[in-house]
């Protein structure tokens, strides 16, 4: 019999359209695979769950591992499903939301749970866990809506001061480089962090960092393993919306042309980097490397990364030695294993009379 696997795509975030070309290859991958049947699931930017015509739902009923249908001439049937790929880019997806959901549903899912998803997607968080576990990030610093709205003359001197021109500016909570700006005096500045506010409700503030830009991919539950790594020379000043989906003009070598014990160390701090923050299934994880300096930055982890034609993840482990349909039932398994692992823990205590 086929597995059902759900695959969650769209989403109420800046990233909507990047999660629906994921999905399609996504899904299409999984189509040609025999022992799997795709339930499409799109999920409206209003946030509204669709299988085919009809509005569904997962359940918080460990009872209903499945989806529920809500409207139509099906109503209040019950789709099971073996698996959920939820293919979400950016908040309300990646973050831990649909995640928590689907741990009250009982239901695997792909990918890390839901503290791995939130520290990955929080760049405030993620950097400070990196930081503490003494991996190598670069200089930030942070500051909240509200701050900026009191003291904005003391955020501009404090980035001023302490990151210098030109420095990054990104909201906390979102990825594919949207809301992100490169500042390069205190008029970008100030616009800068106005634009990223209008994504999130916290700023992250970073110093930039003159290096190759490298990705390298994770794949696994407990014993993760790390992808030959991959650079990217963007077609603009950065990496940013327009160069990585839009211009077609960005360059991607893969594997990257480093030196063999650089590649060794930026292995090791991607799969040390997933492990930190207690990650699961699959993530990407994006570097700076200085390799006249024989320096490494750790700059962001992508918990659900882009499955699109041009997208690192898969490219790079295709460049490893394994193909788009084995990296995608290597993932559903990991799914499976991580959710018996779960399912094998105490929930109570029984106490004694």
């Amino acid at each position: 019999m086929k597995k059902k696997i759900a695959v969650l795509y769209g989403g109420r975030s800046g990233e909507h359209e990047v999660s629906l070309r994921s999905a399609a290859a996504i899904m299409e991958g999984l189509r040609s695979l025999p022992d799997f049947e795709v339930l499409p699931v799109f999920i409206t930017k209003e946030g509204s769950w669709q299988l085919n015509g009809s509005r569904v739902t997962v359940l918080p009923d460990p009872d209903l591992k499945g989806l529920y249908i809500l409207d139509g001439e099906r109503t209040g049937n019950l789709v099971t499903v073996d698996v959920i790929f939820p293919v979400l880019h950016g908040t309300y997806g990646e973050d831990g939301t649909v995640q928590g959901l689907l741990e009250l549903a009982r239901i695997p899912y792909v990918g890390a749970g839901v503290a791995g998803s939130a520290i990955g997607m929080d760049k405030i968080l993620m950097k400070a866990a990196l930081k503490a576990a003494g991996l190598p990030v670069g200089d930030y610093l942070w500051f909240t809506a509200f701050d900026w709205q009191q003291e904005p003359d003391k955020w501009l001197a404090a980035v001023k001061a302490e990151l210098g021109f030109p420095c990054f500016i990104k909201p906390a909570n979102l990825g594919s480089s949207v809301g992100i700006s490169k500042a390069y005096n205190e008029q970008q500045l100030r616009e800068a962090i106005e634009e990223a506010l209008l994504y999130d409700l916290r700023v992250i503030a970073e110093k930039f960092i003159a290096g190759r830009e490298i990705e390298c991919s994770v794949l696994g539950n407990d014993e993760p393993q790390a992808s030959l790594p991959g650079e990217i020379i963007p077609s603009n000043d950065f990496y940013d919306y327009q160069a990585k989906y839009l211009d077609g003009r960005s360059r991607i070598i893969i594997p990257a042309q480093l030196a063999p014990e650089i590649i060794d160390e930026i292995r090791h701090l991607a799969v040390e980097t997933f492990k930190v923050l207690a990650c699961a299934g699959l993530a990407r994880v994006d570097l700076f490397v200085n390799e006249a300096a024989g320096k490494i930055w750790i700059n962001e982890i992508n918990t659900m990364p882009g499955f699109t034609e041009i997208s690192m993840y898969p490219k790079m482990w295709e460049a490893t030695g394994l193909p788009f349909t084995e990296l995608l039932q290597q993932l559903i398994q990991l799914a499976e294993e991580r959710f018996r692992q779960k399912e094998a823990l105490k929930t109570s205590i029984e106490l004694e009379e």
